[in-house]
């Protein structure tokens, strides 16, 4: 057994078995695993820590935005609105409402605008998908960007800040719902601009 004072070398080293972390203890062992059993016809009882772990679920893919064609008829647009479902266009058109209504009642219907809108990417046409991306951005940049007012107003820069939220909120809003109308899918949805 070393004494005080002693050169440890790596067999001496037991921090990492009481919570101590060692540059041993950091590279790790390797795990020794049972083979698996040939299925018989009984099944064999496996100890849990052979047990291997479900392995997470991978995330979903987000669908891929397609680039609006520079030019597309008024008609072509119309007749592709058309053929939209018409709870889904009330349903853009209801969180567009919800955005332009943020200011007047003090960011509660943008809270309910962002619980209504977050989601709704799985099943849209690029359309519609163009206008939910874009509600999404700007209700959690709106949802952001007031935390941070209401934290600057300790130092009188919040009412600037929430002043400006509440002219970018209201303009981006009436953007989206102009173009919605007009049968025009946001260009560029990821944009901070309009």
């Amino acid at each position: 057994m070393a004494e005080p004072g002693d050169p440890r070398t790596p067999e001496d080293d037991f921090d990492d078995q009481v919570g101590f972390c060692s540059p041993q203890s950091v590279a790790g062992r390797p795990v020794e695993r049972e083979p698996e059993p040939i299925l018989a016809s009984e099944p064999e009882h496996v100890p849990e820590r052979a047990v291997a772990e479900p392995e997470p679920a991978a995330p979903t893919p987000q669908p891929a935005l397609e680039p609006a064609p520079a030019f597309v008829s008024r008609a072509e647009r119309r007749r592709a609105l058309d053929e939209e479902p018409k709870d889904r266009l009330t349903w853009a058109l209801t969180i567009y409402a919800l955005i332009l209504f943020a200011v007047p009642t003090l960011g509660f219907s943008a809270v309910l605008g962002l619980l209504a809108v977050t989601g709704r990417t799985v099943n849209a046409s690029p359309f519609l998908l163009s206008h939910y991306v874009y509600q999404q951005r700007t209700l959690w940049t709106a949802a952001i960007a007031a935390l941070v007012g209401l934290i600057l107003i300790v130092v009188n820069l919040g009412i600037f800040v929430l002043f400006l939220l509440a002219v970018w909120t209201i303009a981006r809003g009436a953007a989206g719902l102009w173009r919605l109308k007009n049968a025009q899918p946001i260009s560029n949805p990821r944009t901070w601009l309009f």
